[in-house]
């Protein structure tokens, strides 16, 4: 039985170590499949992912992908804030992957998230998803003031790279 366990346990520690591996290649640009991404606002619009940069662009953008069941987010918040605070004049962005709306404004307030929000409501899985080869939450991207991917992946909020990219812009 020992056996067992220990096979599953290292099947999942592969797995994991996997999941977190970036991606091949550093895209700097949303395919239009990305940009015609649904999501829904925090007072329920539907819009796109694309509508959302396009809003913000001329900013400096944090680009932050979690979900309220997702461990590592949470544990990740303290190093959000400090990002923030350290940068105030980056906008912070979120997309969710919450499995249920409520969860995800739920999970807003307890966490006292500041910033914008919106909410894939088709899960993980989708056209944004896939053209970021997302394979791992969370998930930051700096999306420079002209609308390029500066910093196309991070799985932490102090990852030095994610400081580096937002000092050169």
């Amino acid at each position: 039985m020992k056996f067992i366990h220990t096979i599953i346990f290292g099947v999942l520690m592969a797995q994991a170590a996997v999941a977190q591996q970036p991606p091949a290649v550093s895209k700097t640009a949303f395919p239009d499949s990305a940009l015609l991404q649904p999501l829904f606002a925090l007072d329920g619009q539907e819009t796109t992912a694309g509508s959302v940069l396009e809003a913000n662009k001329g900013q400096t953008v944090l680009l932050y992908i979690w979900a309220t069941w997702c461990p590592d987010c949470l544990k990740g918040f303290p190093e959000l804030y400090a990002f923030q605070q350290a940068n105030p004049d980056v906008r912070t962005v979120y997309f969710s992957l919450d499995r249920e709306e409520q969860q995800w404004r739920d999970g807003i307030q307890k966490f006292n998230l500041k910033g914008e929000h919106y909410w894939f409501k088709t899960g993980w899985k989708n056209a944004f998803t896939n053209a970021i080869d997302l394979n791992w939450i969370p998930r930051y991207l700096i999306i420079a003031p002209d609308g390029r991917i500066a910093k196309y992946y991070a799985v932490k909020a102090d990852d030095p790279e994610l400081q580096k990219t937002v000092n050169t812009l």
